[in-house]
This record gives structure tokens, C-alpha cells and sequence, in this order.
């Protein structure tokens, strides 16, 4: 059973940067679609990017084209999401989720593995 656990959230200022981390342990992450989300006090998650099995180009929500950089290390078993310029609209919790189809998509409902969550903060 492929298990998933974020790291690298935490406080930034207004044009700052963070790399988040989502590592996996249990299967090959590379067998999975995988997705980072982020959910706003009191909203539904949305998506901010994924990659589907095989690699390729991320697809990624038009909030964080351009600002956001998703991608995988297969040899670490690992997927990361490099976030540049960020502003308080990106302060959020974020989620990586793993889609065990392996087809990609916004929907939630259609990643059936979650990580716990690591927060961001966008403060000042």
C-alpha cells in the first residue's frame, strides 16, 4: 500500500519561495498519477498541479501557472512542488494525493490515497 507524507511548508514572506516534498514509501510512486491540492479554511480542496504515470509535462491550475514547478524524482521515490512569487491567496494547506488509474485529473474524488497535509503560510 503506497503511503505519502508532505513536508516543507511553513512561513514565507510575500514573493517567497518553498519547495514542498511529498515522499512515498510502501509501492513505486511512479506507478501513480500524482497530484498536489491545497485547501482554504472552510473551501474545498482544488487542484494546484499532477502528473500522470510516465512522466511527461505537469498540468497545472491556472492560479499557479508560470509560478508553480511540480516533478518527480523516481530514484527517491519522491515528488516535489517548487512554489516561487508566492502570495497570501497561495497561504493554504497543501495535499499530495496519489490516482491509483494512473490518468490524471482535477477531480479529488478520483485520488484515492492522501498525504496528511503541510501548511503554508504567506504572511507580512
Amino acid at each position: 500500500q503506497l503511503q505519502l507524507v508532505e513536508s516543507g511548508g511553513g512561513l514565507v514572506p510575500p514573493g517567497g519561495s518553498l519547495t514542498l516534498s511529498c515522499a512515498a514509501s510502501g509501492l513505486a510512486m511512479d506507478y501513480y498519477c500524482i497530484g498536489w491540492f491545497r485547501q482554504f479554511p472552510g473551501k474545498d480542496r482544488e487542484g494546484v498541479s499532477y502528473i500522470s504515470t510516465g512522466g511527461g509535462t505537469p498540468t497545472y491550475a491556472d492560479s499557479t501557472w508560470g509560478r508553480f514547478t511540480m516533478y518527480r524524482d523516481n530514484a527517491s521515490n519522491a515528488v516535489y512542488l517548487q512554489m516561487n512569487r508566492l502570495t497570501s491567496e497561495d497561504t493554504a494547506t497543501y495535499f499530495c494525493a496519489a490516482d491509483s488509474s494512473g490518468r490524471g485529473s482535477w477531480r479529488v474524488a478520483d485520488y484515492d490515497i492522501w498525504g496528511q497535509g503541510t501548511q503554508v503560510t504567506v504572511f507580512g
